[in-house]
């Protein structure tokens, strides 16, 4: 007999699959808190890979094109390139991804609300490839985003592939957010806030040292690949004084004003593009057409723009600066710099909602930073052109006007903050930077509640907060919660076989349906009980006659808090809940759902 059982044991152990014997081994010999900070620094390396995978492939793309374009004059291949870029991409994505990958930070807060931080496979690569060619041929759009997206689709792969639970895909996801920030800029401590602020992932001491270890972990491999320079050699102009603080504050307050602008025709664009979506052609062509003409009047719009707001940067004279302008019809004349950078400033969004709204594929984190040196050197220019007051160095403001249009448009005041310290290196602005992106946070706080990519969610009810009552409603998964095993009556059933029925229900609530499943009425067995042993009634009476309507009917597309808000209203102990043909799911219990929301309010305050 023992010799029996120990081969069917040798038989199942050969039958497990490679990976299952990891995962035995791992839970023997690994701790969960241990794998996680494993699984952390794995998720650390590879989104660094994928960042400089990413941008090498924008590097060659753009070198092959455009390497050989003139400085002084037009270049007519402009009105080409992009469309082809976004062409390619489409095609790509159509009959390669085969899915939307579109938006990249929503698509991670989206997975995180709705989908238990579980992203698809494909999002570990697909999106490198599309945003490559996109920006390569010079889609108006950021790679940060895509890279967000792919370093969170490895972490919650990975956790995936070890069956880890919702809570550590969740930290996963945020390792995998944290490292591709850090990746991209060499910016640790931007990327951890990155994922605090804009993610909204809370940093208990549980999850702090994860995400630390990613974020490092990415830094220093961005750092081998590429050198540990920062990404811009900014040098300060002069040092910071009081006397400046005043024209810090209105620059905030532009920048608030200029995100605002950003984030209104964006959503304008989409909606306008999305009109277009049964019409892909036309589509590409009029975002196309649109996008290839901005460039060539404006070669500054091409591609990510970091090599553009490197000239306001490192440039310390009209000479230096004026090399923005290169490529243009405003080539050679210094004295419409101001003009030319006016009005980039104010086509960047048109430019990148183009490129999206068009088929490429890219973010809208190098653009808001783009829109934000513009306008930062924008301000400064026009201070001092008109000597308004003290004079402000131009390539200081640059760097404040990235950090109050990121902080802005992403409700992030932190991440813009230590971003632009760290892209820089200089750590001696923390105090403007800090001023100027509190006064251009403030200012838009006014008139936009959420984030460029959080907004998308919160018109559905889909986002999550830092709020734990509102993040555990978020998170709840209504289709958990549905009793589908109830038993379900005819509206011309006589009374007495409905109390047959009745016998063999386990609730007190019975539904009837027609025969398609609609959902007709409820017999409440506490309304019926004057007349339920009446057996001289039986006949007399049919389930029609005996029903009521529900105190409140449920959707399956119903949100948590809705639902609870009807259990409030109504006081009902029960709910139907219909699909979206209206044919009855089942049944909501107050009870379970008030245990299941308690049970995740616990685990969220878990440290």
């Amino acid at each position: 007999m023992d010799s029996a059982l120990s081969i069917n044991a040798k038989l199942e152990d050969d039958e497990k699959s490679l990976l299952d014997r990891v995962i035995d081994w791992r839970v023997k010999h690994i701790s969960d808190n241990q794998f996680v900070l494993l699984l952390s620094f794995f998720v650390g390396i590879f989104a660094a890979v994928a960042a400089f995978v990413l941008h090498w492939l924008i590097h060659q793309i753009q070198t092959l094109l455009v390497s050989g374009f003139s400085t002084t004059s037009e270049n007519w291949m402009f009105l080409v390139f992009p469309i082809i870029g976004i062409w390619l991409t489409s095609l790509f994505i159509k009959y390669i991804v085969k899915d939307n990958i579109s938006h990249g930070i929503t698509r991670v807060l989206y997975a995180i609300s709705t989908n238990r931080s579980r992203l698809k496979a494909h999002n570990c690569w697909s999106s490198v490839i599309a945003s490559a060619i996109t920006i390569g041929f010079g889609g108006s759009v950021g790679a940060e985003a895509p890279i967000v997206l792919t370093g969170s689709a490895i972490g919650s792969r990975l956790g995936q592939l070890f069956h880890l639970d919702n809570k550590t895909l969740m930290l996963l996801v945020g390792c995998g957010a944290t490292a591709a920030i850090a990746g991209i800029f060499k910016a640790p401590i931007a990327g951890l806030v990155f994922t605090l602020e804009v993610l909204m992932v809370d940093l208990t001491m549980a999850s702090l040292l994860p995400i630390m270890i990613s974020s490092v972990t990415a830094t220093c491999f961005s750092s081998l690949f590429t050198g540990d320079s920062a990404m811009f050699n900014f040098q300060m102009d002069g040092v910071w004084e009081l006397d400046r603080v005043p024209a810090v504050i209105l620059l905030g307050i532009f920048c608030g004003f200029l995100s605002l602008y950003f984030m209104r025709v964006m959503t304008w664009c989409e909606r306008g593009y999305a009109k277009l979506a049964k019409h892909p052609y036309v589509k590409l062509l009029v975002g196309g057409i649109a996008l290839s003409t901005l460039i060539f009047f404006f070669p500054s719009l091409y591609g990510e723009g970091y090599n553009s707001l490197s000239i306001f940067i490192e440039g310390k004279t009209p000479t230096d600066w004026g090399q923005v302008m290169n490529g243009s019809l405003f080539s050679g004349n210094d004295n419409l710099l101001v003009l030319y950078v006016g009005l980039v400033m104010l086509t960047k969004v048109f430019a990148t909602s183009s490129t999206n709204g068009a088929g490429g594929c890219g973010g809208t984190f190098a653009p808001s930073l783009f829109i934000g040196g513009f306008g930062g050197f924008f301000f400064a220019r026009l201070w001092n052109m008109n000597q308004i007051g003290v004079y402000i160095p131009e390539r200081n403001f640059t760097l404040y006007g990235m950090a109050g249009v990121m902080a802005a448009v992403m409700h992030a005041p932190l991440t813009g903050i230590f971003l632009i310290a760290e892209l820089t290196g200089g750590y001696k602005l923390f105090i403007p930077l800090i001023i100027v992106a509190i006064s251009s946070y403030l200012t838009i706080s006014v008139f936009e509640q959420h984030s460029i990519y959080a907004i998308r969610l919160a018109r559905e009810g889909k986002l999550i907060t830092h709020h734990t009552d509102r993040s555990v409603l978020t998170l709840m998964n209504l289709d958990d919660l549905v009793d589908k095993d109830y038993t379900a009556v005819h509206p011309d059933m006589e009374m007495g076989d409905l109390v047959h029925a009745i016998s063999r229900s386990r609730t007190s609530y019975i539904p009837v349906l027609d025969d398609a499943g609609h959902l007709l009425g409820e017999i409440d067995i506490t309304k019926i009980r004057h007349v339920i042993f009446r057996t001289e009634l039986y006949h007399r009476f049919t389930v029609a006659k005996l029903m009521t309507p529900p105190a409140a009917v449920l959707h399956e597309s119903d949100n948590a808090n809705d639902v609870m808000k009807k259990f409030d209203k109504t006081g009902a102990q029960m709910l139907p809940v219909l699909d979206e043909n209206d044919c009855l799911k089942g049944y909501i219990t107050r009870t379970h759902i008030y245990d299941t929301y308690r049970q995740m309010v616990a685990d969220l305050s878990e440290e």
